[in-house]
């Protein structure tokens, strides 16, 4: 890539669009923003440069912005603050790659046909994956787009950490265990070595904690195994997913309580989790600042991660490391502490004032006598994006 090349790295939600543009051969941040509370609300965009400086605001009150709608904005406003760097490529996080896609993908019209018959696996996240690619296709023909699947990081696990005990006529049919959160763990991997060179081929769970999250044991930089399986509602407590649930639990709110299956999806996405349990809200911050004893309640689940760390530690067959990724991990000091305390039987000791400073970057915070090193890495999926990008586009 030429100094004025940039790439577009698109990571679309249900609700929001989040943008980044990364220049040159080294892939530098020149600016970043979201757009938030598409569909209803009073939808807000926002953009700062690479020193964090606002570079633009703008919101709908009016007439709240569609996915297409806050693309095309986005397009406009990308041009307007181009600089002489010119757009060669976009790359977008796609949740959802099903087991066709075990990497990055330029994306077509076939492919997108491809993944549209994927969404009943990812039904609340893989179609606003799709529609920011439709949009640029609409409006930027020219402009290649690559694909980054967050599943991809866990298609070389063992056979027996991705399969169900189920008959082959089901298992057949793609139903298995595909873990998410591969682009953040992915990023992970590829950070621990420069932050400690033994960590290249280092046993390692690492924490994505936030909205979602998900836990990952990975040996050598490679996944191991993952508390997320079919979709993204598996595994942890999350802000509004339920995470690790009986079947017959599902069973049992159809049967007997007669909710049909929209209700039952919408419960366990969207109604459950941290905001499920206390009845006020999905944000940790909040959470953390309120005496509510159902406030409590729903940390005390989310702590309880322990079980799970446990759990991959054992397949690992030990632990030189512990990572804290994501929103909540990156900015609970307390969550934290609470989980590395739970882990002293593994040889976890926290450096309470490392914990304490709340790291912005990537930094350990465990005792120089712990057994298990603990590290905060930010979650950087966006350049992880950019990366794969790059290469895909330098590709003959």
């Amino acid at each position: 890539m030429a100094p004025n090349d940039s790439i577009v790295v698109i990571n679309a939600g249900s609700s929001s669009i989040k943008f980044s543009l990364y220049s040159g051969a080294e892939l530098a941040l020149t600016f970043n923003g979201k757009i938030e509370n598409l569909y209803s609300g009073v939808t807000r965009f926002s953009a700062r440069d690479a020193q964090g400086r606002s570079i633009g605001e703008h919101s709908w009150a009016d007439a709240p912005l569609n996915h297409e709608g806050g693309m095309r904005f986005l397009i406009d406003f990308a041009q307007s603050h181009l600089d002489g760097h010119r757009v060669v490529a976009v790359g977008h996080r796609i949740v959802h790659g099903g087991v066709a896609y075990s990497g990055p993908r330029r994306l077509n019209s076939d492919v997108l046909a491809a993944l549209e018959k994927l969404i009943p696996l990812a039904p609340l996240h893989l179609p606003h994956n799709l529609a920011p690619v439709r949009a640029v296709m609409a409006m930027a023909p020219g402009v290649p787009q690559m694909g980054c699947f967050d599943t991809a990081f866990h298609v070389g696990q063992p056979a027996e950490a991705q399969a169900f005990a189920l008959p082959a006529r089901i298992t057949e049919q793609g139903v298995r265990r595909y873990g998410f959160h591969g682009l953040s763990y992915e990023y992970i991997a590829s950070r621990m070595p420069d932050a400690d060179p033994s960590l290249a081929s280092a046993k390692v769970v690492a924490a994505h904690l936030g909205n979602g999250a998900s836990m990952c044991a990975m040996a050598a930089g490679r996944s191991v195994a993952s508390t997320m399986g079919f979709t993204a509602v598996d595994g942890l407590p999350m802000g509004t997913r339920c995470g690790a649930l009986d079947p017959g639990v599902v069973l049992y709110l159809i049967e007997q309580l007669g909710m049909d299956v929209g209700a039952v999806q919408k419960l366990l996405y969207q109604e459950s989790g941290l905001l499920g349990v206390s009845g006020i809200s999905s944000d940790m911050r909040t959470l953390e600042q309120s005496d509510d004893p159902r406030a409590k309640a729903a940390i005390a689940l989310m702590v309880c991660i322990g079980r799970e760390l446990g759990s991959l530690a054992a397949t690992l067959g030990g632990l030189d490391a512990l990572v804290f990724s994501g929103g909540i991990g990156e900015n609970s000091t307390a969550l934290r502490a609470a989980v590395c305390r739970d882990a002293a039987w593994l040889g976890v000791k926290l450096d309470a004032g490392a914990n304490d400073a709340n790291p912005r970057g990537v930094a350990r915070i465990s005792a120089a006598d712990s057994r298990v090193a603990v590290w905060v890495v930010p979650a950087n999926e966006e350049l992880m994006i950019a990366r794969h990008t790059q290469t895909l586009l330098e590709l003959p």
